[in-house]
C-alpha cells in the first residue's frame, strides 16, 4: 500500500510518499480502506520535533518517529474484520481517531474494534468525517473540564482552528454566550458557527477589555494564566488546550455523528491535499492561519 513515511525529524519534507506492506487484521481488528485523514497542528509538532525537543524524541524515537506514518484521524470503509469483531462489518463507513499511535497517511490501518472508532454520520462525505474526531472529542474534553452550562459567558480563544471552530459549535450547543478571538479575516466564519460577538486579537488589547467570562477557553495554547485571570470572572473557569492531555472517548465521537446528522454541528475544512502532497498540507499548517481543519484525500470521490 501506499503510505507518507516520516523518514526523520526536520522540515515538511522529509515526508516521502513509499510503498510499505498491507496491514493485516488481528482475530479483534477492524482493517480500514482510508478515504481521508487530516494534517492536524499535533503531526507537525511531531514531524518537526522542535518545541519540546529531545524530550519528543524519547517519546517518539531519535532518529525518527517510531510510527513514521502520522495521522491522528481519518475515515474510511471497513474491508476485513477478524473472528472475534462483533461491532462491526465489512462495508461499514467508520471514522476513528488514532492519538498518539498514528497511522493516518496511509491507504489502510487495522486498529482494534475497541479503538475510538465509530460510524459516520450518514450525511457527512468521507472528508468531512475525517475532520470532525480530533478537534470534536478536544474540545468536548475541555469544555467538560470548565463545567459549561447554558447562560455562561464563554470567551473562546482561536475561534477559527480545529479546536476553535468546533469548541464555538459545541458552546452554542450547550447553551452558551460565546464571544470568539481570531483575526478579522475569519469574522464571517466564526460568525457563522453561532457566536455572540467576535473580537480581533490583532486589535483589541486584551489586557483593557472591560468585560469578563464564566470561562475562557484558549483553543490554541497561546494564552497564560495571568492573562486570562484578567478576563475570568471571580468564580470563572480557565482551560487551554496546552495543560493536560485528552481523553478519547468512543462516546464522544457518537455524539458528534448524532449533532452532525441532526445538523447541529459541521465539519469545517480550509484545504484539501491529495496524498502525496503531505508535506505541503504540512507547510501550509505551520503558517498558522488555517480556518479550522486541513484534509488529505486518499481515495478521491
Amino acid at each position: 500500500m501506499k503510505a507518507i513515511i516520516c523518514t526523520g525529524y526536520g522540515a515538511p519534507d522529509v515526508l516521502q510518499l513509499q510503498e510499505v506492506d498491507k496491514p493485516k487484521p488481528k482475530d479483534n481488528q477492524i482493517l480500514i480502506k482510508i478515504h481521508a485523514t487530516t494534517v492536524a497542528s499535533g503531526d507537525c509538532v511531531v514531524r518537526g520535533a522542535k518545541k519540546y525537543g529531545p524530550i519528543m524524541k524519547i517519546m517518539f524515537g531519535f532518529k525518527r518517529p517510531r510510527q513514521p506514518i502520522l495521522g491522528t484521524e481519518l475515515s474510511g470503509v471497513i474491508e476485513a474484520v477478524g473472528k472475534n469483531v462483533r461491532k462491526f462489518k465489512v462495508g461499514d463507513a467508520v471514522f476513528a481517531l488514532t492519538g498518539m499511535k498514528f497511522g493516518g497517511y496511509a491507504e489502510y490501518i487495522c486498529l482494534t474494534e475497541n479503538s475510538v472508532v465509530s460510524l459516520m454520520p450518514q450525511n457527512a462525505t468521507f472528508e468531512d468525517a475525517a475532520a470532525l474526531a480530533f478537534g470534536g472529542t478536544t474540545a468536548l474534553h475541555f469544555l467538560r473540564k470548565s463545567g459549561i452550562k447554558p447562560n455562561q459567558k464563554i470567551l473562546i480563544y482561536g475561534a477559527s482552528g480545529a479546536v476553535g471552530t468546533a469548541a464555538t459549535q459545541l458552546a452554542v450547543y450547550f447553551g452558551a454566550n460565546v464571544t470568539g478571538v481570531c483575526s478579522a479575516q475569519n469574522f464571517d466564519l466564526v460568525r457563522s458557527l453561532g457566536v455572540n460577538k467576535v473580537i480581533d486579537y490583532t486589535k483589541e488589547d486584551f489586557n483593557t477589555l472591560n468585560k469578563t467570562y464564566d470561562i475562557v477557553f484558549d483553543a490554541v495554547g497561546k494564552l497564560n494564566k495571568t492573562q486570562a485571570k484578567k478576563l475570568t470572572d471571580q468564580n470563572g473557569k480557565f482551560v487551554s488546550v496546552s495543560k493536560g492531555m485528552v481523553k478519547e472517548l468512543t462516546d464522544d465521537l457518537n455524539l458528534l455523528k448524532e449533532l452532525v446528522e441532526n445538523e447541529q454541528f459541521k465539519a469545517t475544512i480550509d484545504k484539501t491535499y491529495p496524498l502525496a502532497n503531505t508535506a505541503q498540507a504540512h507547510e501550509y499548517v505551520e503558517m498558522g492561519h488555517k480556518k479550522g481543519n486541513v484534509v488529505l484525500t486518499i481515495i478521491e470521490g
